[in-house]
């Protein structure tokens, strides 16, 4: 399959016309590589690490020829491409070695098999439909029941098994024996959807990147709102691109080992 062919199969699957205004979904960096077989490495985020990773598999005889990122690179228009800037250094070695950088961001958060429906797969939710419907059966977040309650100590415990966030925040004052049914999912910055989660009559609702008075908003919605980080509720959407991306027919794709969460916790195990 070539890049294009790729390329054209994902944005039939997930049109980058349903980015919202502010994204920037699509070519990033297209450097000729269009008519040439794909080999593509998938990730989270575009970083000069993960470059650095692919140009090391060049080293190895991996032609590597595209970054699959679900963020995009780029999102304020470029006033200057200069050495010893991070987006300088990515369109400097992507042109340097024929490496292209594509991003899948909320058209790819969406779609089916996108960043919430994983989720909601993962923790196995029934009659799983969207928070914020989009189109016929998409669009932001997932809602559903779990299959059998769960107390909030056990989904959090869940949570961490499944995720291996390095770390969780959840709402002040919620019961850790209070049997849970009804759970709300969305992969990424979730917490403006808080209003909209709380429609669907979710009882927790796990998402990240929640602020201070976000958390109390939850309590006082009654929703128990748990941050498990950007990285760890949106990384296993990037693991099923690359097992669509086989099934489809590309030649090499692998997930990149040079993905970053980019947060420490002092003391964290």
């Amino acid at each position: 399959m070539k890049v294009a062919d790729l390329i054209n199969w994902f944005e039939a699957w997930a049109p980058p016309g349903w980015q919202e205004t502010w994204d920037n979904c699509g070519w990033q960096i297209e450097p000729g590589v269009l008519d040439e077989r794909a080999r593509v490495l998938v990730c989270l985020t575009p970083t000069l690490a993960v470059m650095q990773e692919a140009i090391a598999r060049q080293a190895q005889g991996i032609s590597i020829n595209l970054i699959f990122a679900h963020h995009p690179l780029i999102f304020s228009p470029l006033k200057a491409v200069t050495k010893g800037d991070p987006i300088g250094d990515m369109v400097r070695l992507s042109l340097a070695h024929g490496i292209g950088v594509y991003s899948g961001h909320t058209n790819f958060d969406q779609v089916a098999d996108g960043t919430a429906d994983v989720l909601a797969q993962l923790f196995d939710l029934q009659a799983a439909s969207p928070v914020v419907p989009t189109q016929t059966g998409l669009g932001y977040g997932r809602v559903g029941n779990l299959p059998q309650p769960l107390s909030l100590q056990q989904l959090l415990a869940k949570i961490q098994t499944v995720l291996k966030p390095p770390d969780l925040m959840y709402s002040p004052q919620a019961d850790l024996a209070q049997p849970l049914e009804r759970i709300a999912v969305l992969g990424g910055s979730g917490a403006s959807f808080l209003a909209a989660v709380a429609a669907t009559n979710a009882q927790a609702y796990l998402t990240s990147d929640c602020k201070f008075h976000q958390f109390q908003e939850a309590r006082d919605r009654g929703l128990i709102l748990i941050d498990a980080g950007h990285y760890a509720t949106e990384r296993p959407a990037c693991a099923r691109l690359v097992e669509k991306f086989q099934q489809v027919g590309v030649e090499w794709v692998q997930l990149s080992d040079r993905d970053e969460d980019f947060r420490q916790f002092f003391g964290a195990k």
